[in-house]
């Protein structure tokens, strides 16, 4: 087995440039899509002086591309180049394990041609349930200048290469601190997503079936419809927004999570989030870091789990 892989070639591998666009109507229709409400018009509302696009947005980009219509989910995740090194991994056993986004230069509300997400593998590791992918991807302009780096990791059930442990990693995001145990949260937000979520979400670029059939959910094991990750981690990001930065999608520099456990839509969400104090990280100077998790309310399960936040703290307000 171990003479046909070599993970390590894989570490370091530039995908192909992928083109990607948008328009204010999709940085709406995602708002909603993560949960803002009717009255969330710093969010929702682009005629607000408040308004401005939520930094979270590009997450979506690698899914959306540049399309203005549904996208082929199965074709977007089993087309296009494949890293040398690697097994042909089964995308239905792959999971998204982790997920960040740091935000370098504040999104215009309309990208305009030109725009493109630039991707490499910067992780890869082996243990005895599969192999996990870290991979970059850099947000940039029509001149090169980039707008947000993100990092995801992929879990890929059952996937073996050298049958060993193995792990390279040469980037990766700032890691969260652990929330402090002796102290109470200085936060806590709840919010309710809608039965309706993920049929929201999806319009944002995510047309992965799982999200919408419920045939296909309990053959997966969920026992239905479960709601995307990355629109829990949208509500997790709007209460951290709302709490520590005023309601300012601005405020938000940098966002992290691990995904540890499915939402369905229709759950109440419940983020308890702790100061830890001032931002060290390059670039952040003067920002306010944050620790924090997001549970089912009805269970207690965590679901967005060593949560790290860079945000501009508002002026100080009575907390919740």
């Amino acid at each position: 087995m171990s003479q046909n892989f070599d993970l390590a070639s894989a570490v370091g591998w530039q995908d192909q440039d992928q083109p990607v666009s948008w328009n204010q109507r999709d940085i709406l229709i995602y708002g909603i899509g993560i949960g803002a409400k009717h009255d969330d018009f710093a969010v929702i509302n682009e005629l607000d002086k408040s308004w401005s696009p939520f930094p979270t947005y590009p997450v979506v980009l690698p899914f959306k591309g540049e399309s203005q219509d549904v996208v082929n989910f199965r074709q977007l995740m089993t087309g296009g180049s494949r890293a040398p090194g690697l097994p042909k991994f089964d995308p239905n056993r792959g999971v998204h394990g982790s997920q960040s986004i740091e935000i370098l230069k504040p999104l215009p509300a309309v990208s305009g041609p030109g725009w493109k997400v630039k991707k490499r593998i910067v992780g890869v590791s082996e243990n005895k349930s599969g192999i996990i992918l870290e991979a970059e991807t850099t947000l940039v302009d029509p001149q090169g200048t980039p707008y947000a780096k993100l990092y995801s990791g992929s879990f890929n059930l059952g996937a073996k290469a050298t049958g060993t442990n193995f792990s390279k990693r040469i980037a990766g995001p700032p890691q969260g601190k652990t929330p402090p145990k002796d102290r109470k949260p200085d936060w806590v937000v709840r919010d309710q997503t809608s039965p309706d979520q993920a049929v929201i979400y999806r319009l944002s670029g995510d047309y992965n079936e799982l999200h919408i059939n419920p045939a296909i959910g309990k053959a997966a094991g969920f026992g239905g419809v479960i709601l995307h990750g990355l629109s829990t981690f949208g509500f997790g990001a709007r209460a951290v927004v709302s709490a520590v930065g005023g309601g300012d999608p601005a405020s938000l520099t940098l966002f992290g999570v691990r995904f540890t456990a499915p939402v369905k839509p229709g759950d109440e969400l419940e983020t308890h989030i702790w100061e830890i104090g001032p931002a060290s990280a390059k670039g952040h100077e003067g920002e306010t870091e944050i620790a924090f998790v997001t549970k089912n309310a009805a269970t207690g399960k965590v679901c967005l789990g060593a949560g790290v936040a860079f945000v501009k703290k508002a002026a100080e307000k009575s907390k919740l």
